[in-house]
């Protein structure tokens, strides 16, 4: 259920309280405003989440740490139970996104807004492990991608 508050004439959704942190020094990110807003875009619920975007190494050692994995993907996504409200961490890898989004000749931005999203999606029960699950989720993220401005991120893949 998504809790209003009062604003001005009307009524708006709760904003989620959104923390960024960044551990890269990679210099090719995003702009805060847009992180929030992509990850507003993307959240149907009141939620606390903390958005880190990071390096390789730190990538890496999380993957392996919860995935059992020896390399660094582009998102992970950990999910925290907090009584009535959505919580988490989603974290980004700065170096794979930007290696990613030059492979599939993306944007940076459209990159970055589709991982957020996909990320945020994840924390609130979106998977992709079974082909039914995975046409719901990517569903949704173009959906919420095509309400942001950008166009359809598995338009190639097909």
């Amino acid at each position: 259920m998504t809790r209003a508050v009062a604003h001005g004439r009307g009524t708006r959704r709760a904003a989620p309280a959104l923390t960024l942190q960044v551990a890269t020094r990679s210099r090719r990110l995003p702009a805060p405003a847009r992180l929030r807003r992509w990850a507003r875009a993307a959240l149907a619920q009141p939620a606390r989440v903390t958005l880190r975007i990071v390096g390789e190494r730190e990538g890496e050692s999380l993957n392996r740490e919860f995935r059992r994995k020896r390399y660094a993907t582009n998102v992970l996504t950990f999910c925290y139970d907090e009584a009535g409200c959505l919580a988490g961490d989603v974290v980004l890898c700065a170096t794979v996104i930007a290696r990613e989004a030059r492979a599939q000749a993306k944007t940076l931005d459209a990159h970055y807004a589709h991982l957020t999203v996909h990320g945020l999606l994840h924390l609130q029960g979106y998977d992709h492990q079974h082909p039914r699950d995975a046409r719901i989720m990517e569903a949704k993220e173009v959906s919420i991608l095509r309400s942001l401005g950008f166009g359809n991120p598995y338009a190639m893949e097909d």
